[in-house]
């Protein structure tokens, strides 16, 4: 198999490229998650960081290079236990996703005792980029980066996380916007908020105040924000982190993001719940606000999933849906646009690869089509797309959707298409 290796594109390129939607092969990995592995020091926790990670057998499907995301769990759970369940395999629910999008999953410990229950240390005042959680985060996201054999995407690196883990996804979105391009935000408490704070969203406590705790802790980098999107997702019958935290967050983060927002009509979904997503003056939707009805203090793994320790199966697919979410909507990776990072004193920039976009076939047509073809399906007269559940709005003739089959019976919805 062919080793990918990156390029800025070039008119030769361009040239040499057989069609627009040429796909170069990467690595192919094992298709199973990796024993534990050690990574970095936490000279303020104590203790190494170490952690699993999902190296997918199939190729990926944007720009010819695999996306990254850091998946965080909440306190008292473990990457073992919990994200992978390896005795079984299913856990947080990855896996499928992992190889529906060729994407490389990072699932890491919480190092030291912090909070006494094994937590993320999302409510450090003054969190920076190369000390503590979000240090020891910062290089295990790194190290995957500028290791070629994974042909990580720097325009398509993701963190989400439940809890703690929610809060800490904040804090990396903030802290470090440069570096990641979409946030998925489950039962999170915001940043400036204490971990007393975490049943009730402190009297005074605005979404302005999460903004402007947010912009200072990105500081030279905010500028990143321009091309970053954030979802977040809650249940109902939380009685540990305030549900108000969902929409709080997503709220600041458009403020963040700056400009005029559109809420579109919210989508229902089949397994208790309701997602809103919200567009820009572009016409780009940049976050997303899903409230699971009936559901607690979990991650929402979906069918197959773990269903216990703050996971629970019995609503939505949320690996499923944030990637759609994320692969749907990355601004970075679909636009051609540069990223810029610095590290170590190196400063690296690197040019996305538009013409070498995605594998699996494209289908454009109107709703009753894809359902009539057998890529989509009805639910309350509503498509929705097979393996994704993706809601594509009304099941008729008049409403046409860009879908793309990235798995056996597998699609999702891809703007991207021809």
């Amino acid at each position: 198999m062919l080793k990918f290796k990156r390029a800025t594109l070039s008119i030769a390129v361009a040239a040499a490229l057989a069609t627009p939607f040429a796909v170069q092969a990467v690595t192919a990995g094992p298709g199973a998650w990796s024993g534990q592995q050690t990574w970095a020091a936490d000279s303020v926790n104590g203790g190494n960081l170490t952690g699993f990670f999902y190296f997918p057998a199939s190729q990926p499907v944007k720009n010819g290079m695999r996306a990254l995301v850091l998946v965080l769990h909440g306190c008292t759970q473990t990457a073992a236990g919990d994200v992978i369940n390896d005795s079984t395999d299913n856990g947080f629910n990855w896996k499928t996703v992992a190889e529906n999008y060729g994407a490389v999953i990072l699932a890491p410990n919480a190092t030291g005792n912090v909070y006494s229950n094994h937590c993320w240390d999302y409510a450090n005042t003054a969190p920076n980029r190369s000390s503590g959680h979000a240090g020891i985060l910062l290089d295990l996201i790194n190290r995957f980066k500028n290791n070629s054999t994974y042909a990580i995407d720097p325009n398509q690196v993701y963190v989400t996380g439940l809890s703690s883990g929610g809060g800490m996804t904040m804090v990396l979105g903030c802290i470090a916007p440069d570096v990641f391009a979409g946030i998925g935000i489950n039962a999170g408490p915001t940043p400036g908020t204490t971990t007393l704070q975490i049943g009730m969203v402190p009297s005074g406590y605005t979404a302005t105040n999460a903004r402007d705790k947010c912009k200072a802790w990105a500081g030279t980098n905010s500028g990143a924000f321009n091309t970053q999107i954030a979802g977040a997702v809650w249940g109902t019958s939380d009685i540990t982190v305030d549900p108000k935290y969902g929409p709080l967050a997503t709220s600041a983060f458009r403020q963040i993001y700056g400009g005029t927002y559109t809420k579109l009509a919210t989508e229902s979904i089949a397994t208790g719940g309701t997602n809103t997503p919200y567009k820009d003056s572009s016409g780009r939707i940049r976050t997303h606000e899903i409230s699971v009805s009936g559901m607690a203090h979990a991650w929402p793994a979906g069918s197959g999933g773990q269903n216990g320790h703050y996971v629970d199966a019995t609503h939505i697919h949320y690996p499923s849906w944030v990637m759609n979410f994320f692969f749907a909507n990355n601004i970075r990776a679909t636009g051609g646009s540069t990223t810029t990072t610095t590290a170590g004193g190196t400063t690296t920039t690197t040019t996305a690869t538009t013409t070498t976009t995605t594998a699996g076939a494209c289908y454009k047509s109107s709703n009753y089509a894809h359902v009539t073809g057998g890529r989509a399906y009805n639910s309350l007269g509503y498509a929705k797309a097979n393996g994704s559940n993706q809601n594509m709005g009304l099941n008729n003739t008049f409403t046409t959707t860009k879908l793309r089959k990235t798995g056996t019976n597998y699609y999702v919805i891809d703007s991207t298409c021809p």
